[in-house]
């Protein structure tokens, strides 16, 4: 089966996908996710190279891509240092993106239907990639690892 040219992708509730839906401009999708800058290395020292951003991107009601709100709280050797407190480099991140989508008017948490798009920030790729392989079409969210395939009807793996 061929690749969608929209891709759905179904809000969850307490899962991966509970900060997806639509605004009064269109539609969003925002994660908190940890990720390595394209071509890392794992080596010594890997713990400063995870960061963890908080993302929000923002799509017209017809799933084109619009814009990106991505912003690093700091990295894995950061929180690891200091797990637990509202200067956590995790409770960072939360209270950003809570800022972030109080910023969306009318906002509903909702399944989306987005196109594919592509963005770096850090060396960090940012986006929704489809392709085709043995036959089977795919398409993939950067980078929180979410997969998405047949039956496309908005469900992932990871």
């Amino acid at each position: 089966m061929a690749v969608p040219e929209v891709i759905p992708i179904a809000y969850e509730p307490k899962h991966r996908t509970e900060t997806i839906g639509r605004y009064a401009d269109g539609q969003f999708l925002a994660s908190i996710t940890y990720a390595f800058p394209e071509g890392f290395r794992p080596d010594d020292g890997w713990e400063e190279h995870k960061r963890l951003y908080t993302v929000l991107h923002t799509f017209d009601a017809e799933g084109h891509y619009r814009d990106s709100e991505i912003w690093c709280a700091g990295t894995w050797a950061e929180q690891h240092g200091a797990p637990y407190g509202e200067f956590s480099v995790l409770s960072r991140a939360r209270v950003h993106l809570a800022k972030l989508l109080r910023s969306l008017p009318r906002r509903s948490y909702t399944d989306i239907a987005i196109r594919p798009f592509q963005i770096t920030v850090d060396g960090v790729r940012f986006g929704l990639k489809t392709g085709v392989d043995e036959g089977e079409g795919w398409a993939e969210l950067y980078p929180d690892g979410l997969g998405f395939s047949e039956p496309w009807n908005g469900t992932y793996d990871t």
